[in-house]
């Protein structure tokens, strides 16, 4: 037979442990709610932050002419993530889609014929092969070691 008194000792334990564990499991659900809510909140600030990404890279500043010894100048940006095609001046996209046509690296001749300049006059195809150049130290396009041009990607 066993001790009365150890017998109640074992019941009172039993209902320590069983309130322990009730709080411990209440304790547990709060823990998984706030964590769910902190995923929710973590999804719905990567929306946000894609979405002013969008914003910012649609609304990305035009090129302003500057000016440059009293001479108006087009800014030529450089290539950033959030700077689009469309920030170049008409003439600067052009020349890009005509490197992009091409079947691989292009001269500035052969460029400069795509877009219509006359390339039988060197001071017609100088400002072309200027252009191009800038738009190589701006990221927009790639000059080889031999003097072509290609796409970045």
């Amino acid at each position: 037979m066993l001790d009365p008194e150890l017998l109640e000792r074992i019941t009172a334990r039993r209902a320590e442990l069983d309130e322990l564990g009730e709080q411990l499991a209440k304790r547990l659900a709060e823990v998984r709610a706030e964590r769910d809510e902190l995923a929710l909140a973590e999804k719905v600030l990567e929306r946000v932050r894609e979405q002013l990404a969008q914003e910012r890279a649609e609304a990305a500043p035009v090129p302003v002419p500057g000016q440059v010894g009293g001479m108006p100048v087009m800014m030529i940006p450089h290539r950033a993530a959030s700077v689009r095609e469309t920030a170049l001046p008409a003439g600067y996209q052009r020349i890009l889609a005509a490197v992009r046509q091409a079947d691989g690296p292009v001269m500035a001749r052969q460029v400069g014929e795509m877009v219509g300049v006359d390339v039988s006059v060197r001071a017609k195809l100088e400002p072309l092969r200027g252009r191009m150049n800038r738009m190589a130290d701006r990221g927009w396009l790639r000059k080889l070691l031999d003097g072509r041009f290609t796409t970045r990607l």
